[in-house]
């Protein structure tokens, strides 16, 4: 398979909290039931596995994305319809991805600040705001928002079937139920 043949790589994109997992298991699950080969690769899993032992400086955060837009070139090359959830706080990332991974399409998950601040279970930004943890993005370290998304839902006023099914279309319509004809 040649870089004009690869699978797409779903490329998820928003502060923490904003519903970009939730999500992207959603648009799996649905690309799945059509017979699509995907993955999903989570930035927080990859984070204890192939990028263990970067931080959160600048440049740790570059090598963690380019180590999963690796990863993901890989899959895709090979058929796998890739679905990367990774906060990708900064534009030179995502540029990155967009000129190194074919078939990269940028999905923004927008949610506001405040509302990705009430979902937060695991307290990451209270913390952060108490000074607990250092360049946390959207807080102490800026999250640049995308101004050329592909794609752009918002997890605040929109329906997680929706805004997945928006999505796993891109790839592959639904399928069609009921007699030929």
């Amino acid at each position: 398979m040649n870089a004009s043949q690869a699978s797409p790589v779903l490329w998820f994109t928003g502060l923490s909290g904003s519903g970009k997992t939730t999500t992207a298991r959603c648009v799996e699950a649905m690309l799945r039931e059509r017979g699509v080969r995907a993955e999903l690769l989570d930035g927080d899993e990859l984070r204890e596995t192939i990028c263990r032992g970067l931080g959160f400086a600048r440049e740790d955060r570059l090598e963690n994305i380019r180590r999963i837009a690796y990863v993901a070139k890989l899959l895709s090359r090979n058929g796998v319809t890739v679905l990367v959830s990774a906060i990708t706080p900064y534009r030179e990332m995502r540029d990155y991805v967009r000129a190194h991974v074919p078939g990269y399409t940028e999905i923004y998950v927008r949610c506001p600040l405040d509302e990705c601040e009430r979902r937060d279970v695991k307290g990451l930004y209270a913390k952060a705001r108490r000074g607990e943890i250092a360049a946390f993005t959207g807080i102490s370290d800026p999250y640049e928002e995308p101004t050329d998304a592909d794609v752009v839902i918002d997890t605040r006023s929109g329906a997680l079937a929706s805004n997945a099914a928006t999505i796993a279309d891109l790839v592959a319509p639904p399928l069609r139920r009921g007699g030929v004809g």
